[in-house]
């Protein structure tokens, strides 16, 4: 019992510890940060916060911004990975793994490797400084992961449930509304949550399809302050951007923590 606390705690500590010392530095004051011993009046401000809040463009435009771009792109995603993984649950069993398989290779293929060919069609389709175009490319790398998840999640149903329905009369959408999705509902806000975090967490596309500076996503926004003088580092304004940075992640996953944990550890439906 006392080693499982420990460990528990170890976990905590490792896990948090970043965390508590961004949320520190950002109301320590830049003379704090370089003397430990220093006056409790010298050691506290809220003036990092000041000037992040009141940059310009706003630094609370950059979180909208990446709001955005996450929202449409999970919609786009699940429009597409929904259908997709109901259908792929309907396969026979070597076909579906053939296509498993494929899915598994794009979704560990890094898509770096892509970046040069999505620059190009960005180029050619004139898709610079849009936050809709940007949620496309976030929907189709999400797109595997997304069928995969919710194939799994489909396959997990009893059959009879869809056979009664069909008996009863239902159509195929009627089937969907009213009971499939239902019962695949936290599997749906697991992969909501998964697509949602990597479009807000992604760097090279933003940075290179926004050049407008009203446009930028939150991860872009942060490095240019991070970069933003060439003779010191800006810890404090840096940490102050990723405490407001990480408000709306830690209010998303508190609010949908009982579908996203029923999700990733028992499934929808007991076969």
């Amino acid at each position: 019992m006392k080693a499982t606390r420990f460990v528990v705690i170890t976990l905590l500590i490792w896990s948090l510890g970043p965390l508590a010392w961004q949320l520190y530095t950002s109301f320590c004051t830049d003379q704090a940060l370089v003397t430990p011993f220093a006056s409790l009046h010298q050691r506290w401000t809220l003036a990092h916060y000041q000037s992040v809040l009141q940059s310009n463009p706003p630094f609370i435009r950059y979180l909208f911004n990446s709001l955005f771009a996450g929202a449409v792109s999970t919609v786009l995603t699940l429009l597409l990975a929904i259908p997709a993984g109901y259908s792929l649950s309907k396969l026979s069993q070597r076909t579906a793994l053939i296509i498993k398989c494929i899915l598994i290779g794009c979704a560990l293929f890094p898509y770096v490797l892509l970046f040069l060919a999505l620059l190009e069609i960005a180029r050619y389709l004139q898709l610079g400084n849009n936050l809709i175009a940007l949620a496309i490319p976030y929907a189709a790398l999400s797109q595997p992961l997304a069928v995969l998840l919710l194939t799994n999640a489909f396959s997990d149903l009893p059959p009879e449930l869809e056979d009664a329905a069909r008996v009863e009369g239902l159509s195929v959408l009627q089937r969907f509304r009213w009971i499939l999705l239902p019962l695949i509902s936290p599997a749906i806000a697991s992969t909501a949550i998964l697509v949602f975090l990597f479009s807000w967490n992604e760097y090279p596309i933003a940075l290179t399809w926004i050049s407008d500076s009203a446009q930028l996503t939150l991860p872009v926004a942060m490095a240019r302050i991070a970069g933003s003088s060439i003779h010191s580092v800006p810890y404090g304004p840096y940490a102050a951007a990723t405490v407001i940075g990480s408000i709306p992640l830690i209010l998303l996953v508190m609010v949908f923590q009982k579908p996203i944990v029923s999700g990733l550890t028992t499934g929808a439906v007991k076969g």
